[in-house]
């Protein structure tokens, strides 16, 4: 490949890690965010009251948009100095994403057994955090891995 082509793509691979973080983080609170409102919404209906607490772990997944960020900015910073990791980017946003994605379906799960029964919270939070930490893994572990890039 032309070394101009190239220079073109630099920064590829700093864009796949937040891209695809900040996917599987839109997904996953989506996917809760409609859980809640089906949890609410059976709530009003049986004139109960609605649990704010479900935000909470709708908003779950939007975490693993910063850790995506954290490792583009050191991406980027190596990709400035010429090189261009996209295999890094592409793997480590679809890893992250994929946790974000995930969690989001488990807090789904939470919020509509929070909505039934009114329990649980802090049971539900417990397995919210360790799907997190796959996201938290990838991160600590690729910045690790890119300090070797640069050499730190």
């Amino acid at each position: 490949m032309e070394g101009n082509v190239l220079v073109q793509f630099k920064d590829l691979g700093a864009a796949l890690i937040l891209a695809l973080a900040a996917c599987g983080s839109a997904i996953g609170a989506g996917t809760a965010g409609m859980a809640a409102i089906g949890a609410w919404k059976k709530n009003f209906s049986q004139n109960k009251t609605a649990s704010f607490l479900l935000v909470a772990l709708v908003g779950a997944p939007l975490t693993q948009t910063i850790y995506g960020n954290i490792v583009m900015n050191k991406v980027l910073e190596l990709a400035n100095k010429g090189q261009y990791l996209w295999g890094i980017g592409a793997f480590c946003g679809l890893a992250i994403g994929l946790s974000a994605l995930w969690q989001g379906r488990c807090a789904a799960v939470a919020c509509d057994a929070m909505g039934e029964t009114g329990k649980g919270f802090g049971n539900y939070l417990a397995v919210l955090g360790i799907t997190e930490t796959v996201a938290l893994f990838v991160m600590v572990f690729s910045l690790i891995a890119l300090g070797k890039f640069s050499g730190a």
